[in-house]
């Protein structure tokens, strides 16, 4: 999959900008606040329809603007596709081909993105909810079934919760419409746990020869925590675990007003010989656990996706000694098409900008400087 222009109009800092890419690696070097990030952030925003930078879309609109707008031409095989978003007094519009398409879940997973940046560190130090949010992005682009299970989800949890809280302020004592809405939140579920597990199986296949290649330390890991035990993950057991979990803690959630089981309150953690890198973990291991994750992910998308995923890298050379660097480079020096956004060349390997086409920013301005 190669992403061969992208256009913006009124997208963070950028009023227009029209940006051609090479096929294979691309590096756009700028001082600080000249948006760099902000292109690699409206690639991914084509892709998921949101932003990993924030959760509040209004943001990504140039100040003083109504709207944004991002538009990108992309070829997988010798298929060509336009995509493009619109966003406008918070309503989105997405299109394929400049056909509009009514549900996200079917716009998503047309152009595949896989992105490593500074950000990456907060996930492990940060909130479950956070972990939560880069699962269901990153199953969300391998599984249309996993959008439609998960927003299903949600309104039922809603529902539920809305109904719990009825419950106690009314006192009331019929539960057969709870039992409606839990029998069908466990549906739901269901499936959920086990995208999640699977996908967390699948990392955790290539994470650890990642890890070692690029650190030397062995036996790094992916440890899936729901709040539930849910044994081997057979559906039938998922299904008796929710529902005896649910029946035995009634009264807490009536009285807690909310669902206090379920994928809504998952987490996973990285360990190195049963230790959390989280505590016990230096910054160093710890940033180079989620590159180690993003590139994990790179023959999951391919296997999943039958097409090669874009690889948007947010200046992650930085601050990593020579020896790292060059161990990295044998993850992205492969017939990828890799974008990556730096201060300048000398924390990237010489090996990937003599091959690179390189663009200069300044002022919200390109300049291509050429390459291979």
């Amino acid at each position: 999959m190669i992403l061969r222009k992208i256009k913006l109009i009124n997208f963070r800092n950028y009023s227009k900008l029209q940006l051609d890419f090479k096929n294979n690696i691309n590096i756009i070097i700028g001082d600080n606040a000249q948006g760099k990030t902000n292109i690699l952030e409206s690639i991914y925003t084509l892709a998921l329809t949101k932003s990993y930078r924030t959760t509040n879309d209004m943001n990504l609109i140039k100040f003083n603007q109504e709207k944004f707008i991002i538009t990108g031409e992309i070829k997988d095989d010798k298929v060509y596709k336009k995509l493009s978003l619109e966003f406008y007094k918070n309503n989105k519009t997405v299109k394929i081909n400049d056909n509009n398409i009514s549900k996200i879940s079917d716009y998503v997973g047309n152009l595949f993105v896989i992105i490593s940046s500074p950000d990456d560190l907060q996930m492990i130090k940060g909130s479950p909810n956070e972990r939560r949010n880069f699962l269901n992005i990153e199953i969300s682009q391998l599984s249309s079934n996993y959008i439609k299970k998960y927003n299903e989800f949600n309104k039922i949890l809603k529902m539920r919760n809305d109904y719990l809280k009825l419950l106690y302020t009314n006192n009331l004592s019929d539960y057969k419409y709870l039992e409606i809405l839990t029998d069908n939140l466990i549906e739901r579920e269901i499936d959920i746990y086990i995208e999640r597990h699977n996908f967390i199986d699948n990392i955790n296949r290539e994470i650890s020869d990642i890890y070692e290649n690029i650190t030397g330390i062995k036996n790094l890991k992916l440890i899936y925590q729901p709040n539930i035990d849910l044994g081997d993950y057979n559906p039938e057991n998922i299904r008796k675990s929710l529902k005896e979990k649910y029946q035995n803690n009634l009264q807490k959630e009536i009285l807690m007003g909310m669902t206090l089981y379920g994928p809504h309150r998952d987490d996973f953690t990285f360990k190195i010989d049963d230790k959390d890198i989280k505590i016990y973990g230096s910054q160093g291991q710890q940033k180079l656990a989620f590159i180690a994750l993003k590139f994990s992910e790179i023959p999951i998308f391919e296997e999943k996706t039958d097409t090669k995923p874009i690889i948007l890298l947010d200046d992650i050379f930085s601050e990593l000694d020579k020896k790292k660097k060059n161990k990295l480079i044998q993850y992205i020096d492969n017939d990828y098409q890799v974008i990556i956004t730096s201060n300048d060349t000398k924390d990237i390997n010489k090996k990937i900008v003599d091959r690179a086409n390189i663009y200069i920013i300044n002022n919200g301005k390109i300049i291509e400087k050429g390459g291979s």
